[in-house]
C-alpha cells in the first residue's frame, strides 16, 4: 500500500509519521469515516483507505475520500454476510502483515467492519472502533448487525461511543479497549449539508389537505414479510389522500419487492436512491418520514423532522426519549393508526419537530482524530525512545 508522505509535528517537536488505515465497504461508512479522515489530515496523518466492495458502486468522490490513498480489496456483498467478513478478514490479512499500519479504523457494525477488525487482531494491529457501544440487546434485532458490533467491540482497543449510553454499555460489557465519548460522525456530516447545529425550528404548516410522507425501508429483518406489510400500510394511507415517496434502496431485490406492490398504488411515487444531499433534502420537504434506516433515526432528531422508526426495537433509543420519533414496527394497523393520529394532532406533531442533538454537536471527528494520536503517541513515542 502507498501511504502518504506528509510529516505532523509531535509534542516536543519531534516529527513522525503515523500509518492510520480505515476499511470502509458500505456507503454509511464512507459518510461516518469522511470527517475523521479529514480530521486526521488536517493534523497531518492522512489515512489509507482499505475499500472492501460490500456496496457496488460505492465513489469514493461522493464523500470527500477521492484525494486519500486507497486499496481496493474486491470483496463484494456477499447473501451470506458472515460469509463477506470472512473474505475481507482474509484479504486483510493477507495485506496488513506486508507493511503493517499503526492503527486500523472500522465503523459500525457491518461485515466489513466485523472482517477489518478480525484481521487486525489476528495481525497484531491496534484497533480503533468509531460509532461503538449500539445495543439493541437483541441478537435477532438486527441480525447480523447486532452480534457485529458486540464483538468489535470486545476487539478493540480504542472505543469511540456516540453517547453516554453507548459507553455504559461498553462498561456493563467490561470491554478492555479504552472507551471515549465522542457524539456521532454522522452528525458532523449533517452540519457539513446543513449548517451549524442545532437548527432553529422550521415554521411548519400542515395544511389538512395535503399530507406527505416518505419511506425507507431496506434492513434486512424486513426484507419479506415485513415489506408486504409496509406496503398494506402504505396503501390504506394513500387512500385517505396521504401522499408518500418511496425511497428505493440499492439492493435489486428489495426494489423488485416493493415496485411489485406499490407501483400502480394512487398517491405513491416510488423514487431511485437518492444521494446524500438530495436525501437529506427529502427529509426536510416531508412532513413525517417512515423509515428502518439507523442513520435516518440519528439525522431526524437534528433536523426537527418526525420520524416513525419501521422496527420493533431501535439500538438508538436517545431519539425516543427526545420525543422526535416513535417505533412502530411493520405491524399496518400500528403504522396507519400512527400516521393518522399525527395527522390530526398537529401540536403532537410539532412537538416532535423541535430539533435536538441526542447523537453529537457536530464535533465528533476532530475528537475523534485527537484521541487516535494520543493513542499512538502514548504507545509508539516510547518504545522509539527505547530502542533510540
Amino acid at each position: 500500500m502507498a501511504w502518504a508522505t506528509i510529516d505532523a509535528p509531535k509534542p516536543g517537536g519531534k516529527l513522525r509519521q503515523y500509518r492510520i488505515a480505515f476499511v470502509v465497504g458500505t456507503r454509511p461508512e464512507a459518510i461516518k469515516l469522511s470527517p475523521v479522515a479529514h480530521a486526521l489530515a488536517a493534523l497531518g496523518e492522512p489515512p489509507h483507505l482499505f475499500v472492501t466492495g460490500q456496496h457496488p458502486g460505492l465513489e469514493l468522490s461522493d464523500h470527500r475520500l477521492e484525494g486519500f490513498t486507497a486499496t481496493l480489496l474486491d470483496c463484494p456483498g456477499q447473501p451470506d454476510p458472515m460469509l463477506h467478513s470472512e473474505l475481507v478478514r482474509g484479504a486483510l490479512k493477507r495485506l496488513l502483515p506486508l507493511d503493517p499500519p499503526d492503527l486500523l479504523i472500522v465503523q459500525g457494525d457491518t461485515s466489513s467492519a466485523l472482517g477489518g477488525a478480525l484481521a487486525a487482531r489476528e495481525t497484531g494491529v491496534p484497533l480503533a472502533h468509531v460509532e461503538a457501544g449500539l445495543r439493541s440487546h437483541d441478537p435477532n434485532l438486527p441480525w447480523p448487525e447486532e452480534e457485529n458490533r458486540v464483538a468489535i467491540d470486545r476487539l478493540a482497543d480504542l472505543l469511540f461511543a456516540p453517547t453516554s449510553g453507548n459507553a455504559a454499555n461498553l462498561r456493563r460489557d467490561k470491554v478492555a479497549g479504552e472507551v471515549t465519548i465522542t457524539g456521532n460522525s454522522g452528525i458532523d456530516v449533517l452540519a457539513e449539508l446543513v449548517g451549524p447545529l442545532p437548527l432553529k425550528p422550521q415554521r411548519r404548516w400542515w395544511p389538512r389537505s395535503h399530507f406527505k410522507l416518505l419511506v425507507t425501508c431496506h434492513r434486512r429483518e424486513n426484507w419479506g414479510s415485513g415489506l408486504d406489510r409496509l406496503a398494506k400500510a402504505i396503501r390504506v394511507l394513500a387512500e385517505h389522500n396521504i401522499h408518500c415517496e418511496m425511497l428505493l434502496p440499492p439492493n435489486p431485490k428489495v426494489t423488485e419487492r416493493m415496485t411489485a406492490l406499490l407501483g400502480d398504488a394512487p398517491n405513491v411515487k416510488l423514487i431511485a436512491p437518492l444521494s446524500h444531499f438530495a436525501m437529506i433534502d427529502a427529509m426536510r420537504r416531508a412532513d413525517l418520514v417512515l423509515s428502518d434506516s439507523g442513520g435516518i433515526q440519528e439525522e431526524a432528531p437534528a433536523l426537527g423532522v418526525p420520524l416513525l422508526v419501521l422496527r420493533d426495537k431501535t439500538e438508538r433509543p436517545e431519539g425516543l426519549t427526545s420525543g422526535s420519533m416513535e417505533l412502530v414496527g411493520t405491524d399496518p394497523e400500528r403504522i396507519v393508526e400512527a400516521v393518522m393520529r399525527l395527522r390530526r394532532d398537529r401540536a403532537a406533531l410539532r412537538a416532535m419537530a423541535r430539533p435536538c442533538l441526542p447523537f453529537g454537536d457536530g464535533r465528533a471527528a476532530p475528537r475523534i482524530a485527537r484521541h487516535c494520536l494520543t493513542f499512538l503517541e502514548d504507545r509508539i513515542e516510547p518504545a522509539d525512545s527505547l530502542t533510540a
